[in-house]
């Protein structure tokens, strides 16, 4: 019998961290959350209002704020530092200097501290600070994830659902590719239990799917969240809890997520959304797909932005 609690630290606890911790306790994900901010009155007062929802929750739950080194014993700690809000016309991209300075001083004090757990990058531009993270931490691979495309691969589900009146999780679509403006379906591997999607679309509508459409429309989602409330914090709150309970329970089930690729896909030295299997040490195997070959040249475009913002680095 496991005895031991898990723990999930929250390094941010701004929209993103805090709805973050109230999904792993309304989930009953974990045994211990620890919220990280640089305002330490903020992440005392969201740990003490966590708590008192705690209450009403079956079992029991700490919830109390730490200092970024005091680390030793987290199994998983959650990045969701930002460098600020974006301004109208900027992409995910045009975090990466701030945010990046910001994670630049916290991974090594966490390093310095202990840490040996996983990485759990949900702060963007996603792809590019998992690797930063990775470079930082000298951590292995597979201890090093990002959310990446696994929230855009929930919206292309959904939107195919609500379409087709099938629910979303009998329906096998997802992207890969860079969390932002590069990303893409795999449309070549897209189907419900078997049958192509276009031709489940075209059976339950009588319409032929526009499939640049539809992948524009999910490219386009978490911007029209954005530009109405001023952030995104609920879907990837429960990207977060999933990807932390499929940790957990060594589920072994494939997600797409950002992972650091050693050859895979023809790539190496960057970390990009693609699918891959969890278990309790991080990332189990990285699958690897068949591609069309315009999905190919879709794929090597995606990594080649990464690539070149990972050389912006500071």
């Amino acid at each position: 019998m496991n005895t031991k609690a898990r723990k999930v630290m929250i390094i941010g606890a701004g929209n993103v961290g805090t709805s973050a911790a109230y999904a792993l306790l309304n989930q009953n994900i974990c045994e211990e959350l620890l919220l990280v901010d640089i305002n330490p009155a903020r992440s005392e007062g969201h740990a003490r209002d966590l708590s008192d929802a705690a209450a009403y929750m079956p079992g029991m739950m700490t919830i109390t704020t730490r200092e970024a080194s005091d680390c030793a014993d987290v199994d998983i700690a959650v990045i969701t530092v930002s460098g600020g809000a974006l301004k109208p016309g900027q992409t995910r991209l045009d975090e990466l200097a701030s945010t990046a300075k910001i994670v630049k001083d916290i991974v090594p004090q966490m390093m310095a501290g202990g840490f040996n757990g996983i990485f759990l990058i949900a702060t963007n531009p996603c792809d590019i600070i998992t690797w930063q993270v990775w470079q930082l931490s000298g951590l292995p691979r597979s201890q090093v994830i990002g959310t990446g495309v696994w929230l855009d691969t929930t919206r292309l589900r959904r939107t195919l659902a609500q379409a087709l009146d099938i629910g979303a999780q009998s329906i096998d679509a997802f992207i890969l590719g860079e969390h932002g403006d590069t990303q893409f379906p795999v449309w070549s591997h897209s189907a419900v239990y078997g049958s192509p999607i276009a031709d489940v679309y075209h059976r339950h509508t009588g319409n032929t799917l526009d499939f640049a459409a539809l992948a524009e429309n999910v490219r386009r989602q978490g911007f029209e969240i954005y530009a109405r409330k001023g952030c995104t914090e609920y879907g990837i709150a429960g990207t977060i809890a999933e990807i932390c309970r499929n940790i957990f329970t060594g589920s072994h089930r494939a997600l797409a997520i950002s992972c650091i690729l050693d050859g895979e896909y023809g790539v190496e030295g960057i970390a990009i959304g693609v699918p891959a299997v969890l278990a309790q040490s991080g990332v189990q195997q990285i699958i690897e797909l068949n591609l069309a070959e315009d999905e190919q040249q879709k794929f090597r475009h995606s990594a080649e932005v990464i690539r070149n913002n990972i050389a912006l680095l500071p």
